[in-house]
């Protein structure tokens, strides 16, 4: 497996693995899935605001995963926090490459001056929040009952790791 940054061509597959979070998962909270025009739209954003969008591929170059970060909140007081977002092919979860993934992200954020990462979990996904927790990740808050899909009530977690012991700015 390779970790790598995406390129357009892996686009359809990266919608397909969102597409089945949206239609089987609570890890994305809608049920509306994506077209192929939504999701180049947003790789395009990604690209154009410089953050990242990675992929872990198998041996013939197919994508099993993928992972990006972007703001966690529009003012700017928050410039230097992010939120990420991890899917992994259920036929290969369970076999480190969620975990390649974040590390890479953490890797990027911390170059790029990202000082808190925050991974937004659904409270019932114990893989996703002890992935987070044996990344260095602490479990900073928790959410009851803010969301709903699948004709239940879900809990929202809230994981962060501070990357760096930057000075706050002045401004």
């Amino acid at each position: 497996m390779n970790i790598r940054n995406a390129e357009p061509h892996d686009v359809p597959a990266i919608l397909d693995l969102y597409n089945r979070a949206v239609r089987e998962t609570t890890a994305a909270w809608t049920t509306r899935e994506e077209t192929l025009d939504d999701r180049l739209t947003w790789f395009e954003a990604r690209k154009s605001q410089e953050l990242p969008v990675i992929v872990a591929v198998g041996p013939d170059d197919e994508v099993l995963g993928f992972a990006s970060y972007g703001p966690f909140r529009p003012k700017e007081g928050y410039r230097l926090t992010a939120e990420h977002t991890i899917y992994v092919d259920p036929a290969v979860q369970r076999q480190g490459i969620g975990h390649r993934l974040l590390e890479r992200l953490v890797e990027l954020a911390a170059t790029r001056g990202i000082h808190v990462l925050v991974g937004v979990v659904d409270g019932d996904n114990r893989a996703s929040i002890a992935l987070h927790q044996k990344s260095g990740f602490e479990k900073t808050g928790h959410m009851p009952q803010v969301g709903t899909k699948f004709g239940r009530w879900l809990d929202l977690v809230f994981l962060t790791k501070v990357l760096n012991s930057l000075e706050p700015p002045k401004q």
